[in-house]
């Protein structure tokens, strides 16, 4: 299973997509300053960094510059509030390998994080593949297979998707799944967990999803 370091002094944040990572099958630690960040790598077995700039202490570019100089290839993925383009271009000539600027969609952070993780090669991930019954998810290509049916989700569908597939039979609230799929991009309140778990419906079949009045959805393991 993939470790990965979150190196962000914004606890919101950190928790946000500590969360959402962990729903995903990573195992995640997280760190407030740039000081702590690069001695947990240079201490540890990890295998990626998403790191903020803005850290106290020590930039995020001092830190990524003194792994760099260190000999450590471990992926850095760059999330910040700076949008300017000069900073893009320092971070990546800094030794970075993706930046993406705040506020961003979790979905887009978890695909650049998959992707960096498949370009490393490593093979410590043994769950690319998630079945339930005639269902199966394919991590790797994001394409989920009914039967001898070839199915293509749009990206928020297929982590919802997902999520359920990581929790065969375990009834999930709303609340939950607003969590792990929306992030703070929804509030509480919103239907849209309903909205999606119909469009699932019709595209896997009627039956895969069952409504837990009061509770949630369960998928039908």
């Amino acid at each position: 299973m993939y470790r990965i370091l979150i190196a962000d002094d914004e606890p919101r944040i950190a928790s946000f997509i500590q969360k959402g990572l962990k729903a995903n099958g990573f195992t995640v630690s997280t760190s407030q300053s740039g000081g702590e960040a690069l001695n947990l790598v240079l201490g540890s077995d990890f295998d990626l960094l998403i790191l903020d700039l803005g850290l106290p202490d020590k930039d995020g570019l001092q830190v990524l510059e003194e792994l760099r100089g260190q000999g450590e290839t471990l992926p850095v993925i760059i999330l910040t509030a700076r949008d300017d383009i000069h900073d893009k271009v320092t971070g990546l000539e800094s030794g970075a390998d993706d930046y993406v600027t705040k506020p961003f969609r979790f979905e887009e952070l978890l695909a650049r994080v998959r992707v960096r993780l498949r370009d490393t090669g490593s093979s410590k991930d043994d769950s690319q593949m998630l079945r339930v019954g005639e269902i199966e998810l394919d991590l790797r290509t994001r394409r989920i297979t009914v039967g001898d049916r070839v199915v293509d989700l749009p990206a928020r569908e297929f982590t919802l998707a997902e999520t359920f597939f990581r929790h065969p039979g375990q009834v999930l609230s709303r609340e939950q799944l607003l969590d792990r799929v929306w992030g703070y991009d929804y509030s509480p309140g919103s239907n849209i967990v309903d909205v999606y778990v119909g469009y699932l419906r019709k595209k896997l079949g009627s039956g895969v999803f069952e409504t837990i009045r009061g509770m949630g959805y369960r998928l039908r393991a």
